[in-house]
């Protein structure tokens, strides 16, 4: 799995090399291999699995603010098909306020999700026969907004009864 953040996402501490003439016009990864977030992935699919499943998540730095671009790897189930794959996200997520569907992972982008709480999702399989069976998950969140304040207070309307989208199907979007 490979995530690309905008630097709100890289840590709260100030330094050299989050400063906008380090960040600007590059690209790069850091924390290899020892990822703070790693653990948790790990566990989450473990638990969906009912097993453990090895897991590789290199984050990378974006020049920009905000914003989290994820790319996620796997591998179709034996019989199965691209429209099953399709057909199964549809399905899990039709109720969700906050998460929408894309075409297909390259319709996936920052743009339309920066200042909002919603999640945006492309997945595709290849049947071309360069990497049969091959899954390619995409998926675009503001981290400050859906990964971080927006969660909490999506869970916490969850948990105290409340409608799910209070005080968070209003947020207006912007381009960071």
């Amino acid at each position: 799995m490979d995530a690309a953040s905008g630097t709100t996402g890289a840590g709260r501490k100030g330094s050299e090399e989050m400063s906008f003439t380090e960040v600007n016009e590059d690209f790069r990864a850091y924390r290899v291999l020892k990822h703070q977030h790693t653990p948790e992935i790990a566990q989450t699919l473990a638990r969906m699995a009912g097993r453990a499943v090895p897991v590789t998540f290199t984050a990378h730095l974006l020049p920009l603010k905000r914003g989290i671009l994820s790319t996620a790897y796997a591998r179709l189930a034996p019989g199965a098909t691209e429209g099953d794959l399709k057909a199964a996200y549809a399905n899990v997520y039709a109720a969700s306020p906050f998460v929408s569907l894309a075409p297909s992972p390259e319709a996936v982008g920052l743009k339309g999700v920066v200042g909002t709480n919603r999640c945006v999702v492309g997945v595709a399989a290849d049947a071309s026969g360069m990497d049969p069976g091959r899954v390619v998950v995409m998926s675009a969140i503001d981290n400050l907004v859906k990964g971080a304040a927006g969660q909490a207070v999506q869970n916490l309307n969850l948990v105290m009864g409340w409608e799910e989208a209070l005080g968070l199907a209003h947020l207006k979007g912007f381009v960071p």
